[in-house]
């Protein structure tokens, strides 16, 4: 059987280098040796490819068959590597330019969860050298009162993101977060549960049981997700029947408005006065390392982790074909 060769991009220039190298080496070790041929493709911190670069021109990678990002972050998740491929004319895993770039957004993904009238939590958004003045102790001019959560807008793993209870943390917690993005979101914080649920799938996706996330720290950050080992998970989640679905539901719908395809997590979080879900980000490259929550959701669904890798490459497969029947010129 000839092999489909199948080419790992990973590393990459954003914040999130490390956390790429964990999952591509993860995907590389389940991969099936006997069907792929495995082509990996490092990406260093200065952006430079290793051994090449993918050219952005069909026909010109004749060694190529699919391309499995393995990427998180800026210059990679957002549509950038998505956009290459496309020029390139390669099969892709994951979503395309649109559904990367505006999940990757924070502030675009909420603007349109408000459109399809989908429950996010009450926000603001700063630019670099903006502050929301006057700041004390009870609050901002914004009305969300503390505590809040400030993220930069474009960055996925938690990094960069701070909870802040006072005037003083939230001015240090927007000049961290700057740090990181131009584009700053302050939202209120949710006293109440962390889920997450995998999405799969291109024009019928299907959710897998959600998950609860239960923190070792303040809130579930990076340290928590890649360094500490401490977090513990609860699959499936501790919900009732009616609350699977309407998490799963949700998770659907936000692929769905985001314009997704392939893969991605999405988070949510539960507010315990209430019991009101909200959709808290989507993530279109979720991580794939030995403890990332997306394999282990289909995992626990019956996929476990080389047939999901089998699955995701198919998508990318039919994904392509289908575009391949478009017409671009009269």
């Amino acid at each position: 059987m000839t092999k489909l060769r199948v080419a790992i991009l990973y590393g990459g220039r954003s914040g999130e280098h490390e956390v790429s190298l964990r999952s591509a080496e993860s995907i590389m070790a389940a991969m099936d040796r006997h069907r792929y041929e495995i082509l990996p493709i490092l990406i260093d911190k200065d952006g430079r490819w290793r051994p090449g670069a993918i050219l952005p021109e069909p026909g010109a990678n004749p060694g190529i068959d699919v391309v499995f990002p393995a990427l998180h972050g800026t210059f990679s998740e957002d549509g950038t590597v998505q956009g290459l491929l496309e020029l390139a004319d390669l099969a892709y895993v994951g979503a395309g330019v649109l559904g990367s770039a505006v999940s990757m957004d924070k502030h675009v993904m909420k603007r349109l969860m408000a459109e399809r009238e989908l429950p996010i939590v009450p926000y603001y958004v700063l630019r670099r050298g903006e502050f929301p003045f006057p700041i004390s102790d009870t609050g901002t001019t914004n009305g969300l009162g503390f505590p809040v959560f400030v993220k930069p807008a474009n960055l996925g793993s938690s990094v960069g993101v701070s909870k802040a209870k006072t005037g003083d943390e939230l001015c240090k917690a927007i000049r961290f977060a700057a740090e990181f993005d131009q584009k700053i979101i302050v939202e209120r914080g949710v006293i109440g549960r962390e889920f997450e649920c995998s999405v799969l799938g291109n024009r019928d996706p299907i959710a897998a049981l959600p998950c609860e996330i239960l923190s070792s720290r303040e809130f579930y950050g990076y340290e928590d997700k890649y360094l500490l080992d401490q977090a513990r998970t609860v699959l499936p989640a501790d919900l009732t029947s009616e609350q699977t679905a309407e998490i799963q539901r949700l998770a659907i719908e936000c692929y769905k408005a985001c314009e997704c395809e392939g893969m991605a997590r999405v988070d949510f979080l539960m507010e315990s006065a209430s019991g009101k879900v909200f959709i808290n980000e989507i993530n279109t490259i979720p991580g794939f390392t030995s403890i990332s929550m997306y394999p282990k959701m289909w995992e626990a669904a019956g996929l476990p982790y080389p047939k999901l890798i089998d699955r995701l490459i198919e998508l990318a497969l039919e994904r392509h074909r289908e575009r391949r029947a478009t017409r671009y010129s009269r």
